[in-house]
This record gives C-alpha cells, sequence and structure tokens, in this order.
C-alpha cells in the first residue's frame, strides 16, 4: 500500500508509533540513538529511560548521541506519494540534514523536511497541524508553505534540575552554561532560531518555575486557539503543580502532558520539564 500522504518524525517528538492511525495517512517515528558505555540505547517509541539514565549517571566516558542515517529516513518515505517530514533543530541534531538528504534520493515521493527549530513539544503541534491540514484537502504546495510559517508561531520554554547532558553535550552556549553550574541558580531557557537561549534565572526550581509562566504570558495572546503540551522526565508534583498554575492562568485550548523519550530524557535529566504551546 501506498499512502498519499505519510508524515515522518524523529524521535525526539516523545510521540508513539500509533499516534496517528489513519488508512488515508501515515505516519512512522524514526529514532534517534544515545551510546554510553558502548551501549547503544535506541529511542524507540514508549521506551522506559530508566535503565539509560542509570547509565548516564554511572559513567566515567562521554556519552554521545547519533541521528537517524539519511538510508533511515529514506526508508520511511518509500510507502508514500507525498511525505511531511519534521525534525529536532537542526542547531542541535544531524536529523534535519539526515532527512533532508534523503528527501533527494526518494525518486518516487514528494518530501517537504521541515526543521522544528525545537524539540519535543513543538514538534508534536507541528504533526498535529500537519494532519489537519492533510485532512482538509489542501495540495501539497500550500501545506508545506502553512507548516513553515506555523513553525515560526510556536514557542517552547524549559526549566531543568541539570545542564549536565547538556553542557557535555556542547548543546549550550557559555552564558547558559555558567548559570547552571553556579550553585542553587536555575536556569529558563528557551528555544530561539532553534538554538538554547537564556531567558532568565532563578534562586530555585520554585521561582523557576514560576518565572517560567509569567514568560508565556510575554510570548502569545491568543490563548484559545493553542495547545499547552508539557513534556517531563519524571511524574511528580512539581508537574502536576505546573500544570495546575498555567491552566489557572491561561485559557489555552488544551494542555498536554507527555512523558519524554531516551532523547529528551537524557538531555532534560530527572526534574527537567519542557513546555511547548
Amino acid at each position: 500500500m501506498k499512502y498519499r500522504y505519510k508524515i515522518v518524525v524523529d524521535s525526539s517528538s516523545n510521540l508513539p508509533s500509533d499516534y496517528i492511525s489513519d488508512p488515508e495517512v501515515g505516519f512512522e517515528v524514526v529514532p534517534l540513538v544515545i551510546r554510553i558505555d558502548g551501549k547503544d540505547y535506541v529511542d524507540h517509541p514508549g521506551t522506559d529511560p530508566e535503565e539509560m539514565l542509570k547509565a548516564f549517571h554511572t559513567t566515567k566516558e562521554k556519552p554521545t548521541t547519533s541521528c537517524p542515517s539519511p538510508e533511515a529516513y529514506l526508508k520511511s518515505y518509500q510507502d508514500a506519494e507525498n511525505v511531511l517530514a519534521v525534525t529536532i533543530s537542526s542547531r542541535l541534531s544531524g536529523s534535519f540534514n539526515s532527512a533532508y538528504v534523503a528527501s533527494i534520493d526518494a525518486e518516487n515521493s514528494r518530501v517537504h523536511v521541515i526543521d522544528s527549530m525545537a524539540t519535543a513539544g513543538n514538534m508534536m503541534l507541528i504533526v498535529d497541524k500537519a494532519y489537519a491540514l492533510i485532512k482538509e484537502g489542501l495540495p501539497m504546495q500550500e501545506i508545506e508553505d502553512r507548516l513553515d510559517e506555523y513553525v515560526h508561531s510556536l514557542n517552547l520554554l524549559f526549566v531543568l534540575d541539570s545542564f549536565e547532558a547538556l553542557m557535555k553535550a556542547g548543546r549550550v552556549n557559555k552564558a547558559v552554561a555558567f548559570v547552571a553550574s553556579t550553585l542553587g541558580i536555575k536556569a529558563v531557557c528557551e528555544a530561539n532560531a532553534g538554538e538554547i537561549k537564556l531567558s532568565k534565572q532563578a534562586r530555585n526550581m520554585k521561582k523557576a518555575l514560576l518565572t517560567l509562566i509569567e514568560l508565556i504570558g510575554t510570548k502569545v495572546t491568543d490563548f484559545q486557539n493553542r495547545t499547552c503540551v508539557i513534556a517531563y522526565v519524571e511524574k511528580n508534583e512539581t508537574v502536576d503543580k505546573l500544570e495546575s498554575l498555567i491552566k489557572e492562568k491561561y485559557p489555552f485550548k488544551e494542555i498536554r502532558l507527555v512523558r519524554d523519550g531516551l532523547l529528551c530524557s537524557y538531555y532534560a535529566l530527572e526534574g527537567g520539564i519542557i513546555v511547548s504551546f
């Protein structure tokens, strides 16, 4: 069977493999990989990150990550006429480049690769938008144009208990690394043009989360038309409290709680929370 349309994402989206179940629209998650002490932890949807996190905290070597190969993407494209591929920010991973290289070789498919300029919930929201546009019956070119525009309307804010993984991987600039490594300081960061930028800083996690909530109100006003996605590594009282406070302050159309997969858990570590809207 060859789908008329298919949506392909990498696993930093935190999406399950059955996120879209539609005989007319294909859907596939292509995994990234974390390597620790010579062992590969493949970020298949639904994989529990506990074992990987334990390995991260005990290793004396520098862990590495690898993006899907062009061949993996090409294979995912082959059963569709039109493909929309959504990747983690090209500033953070080679996933976009692999997806793009594969698109050139996809002779029997039209492939449009979308740089989410973020990760996690932003990718989920882009997938939702792509599916909605497909079901509207719009031509491929219009879908592509509207998705490219939609990406720039999204926001991502996050607070982490530890920036250790991001610093080891060189994914944060010196300013963020300095704040994050200073005793007692919590950095409130955002995705800005595909990179991690420091927005605010707070003395503890409680104040950092309150700061994050206030920052939401500076980014958008059309809450009734937006979904808020809260991605977490561990479900705890902090996550529940954050959801409650956001719900009280902003009239989002919907608030979703989503557990991180392996890659997002690796970078966010325990206590990390990513908010997309």
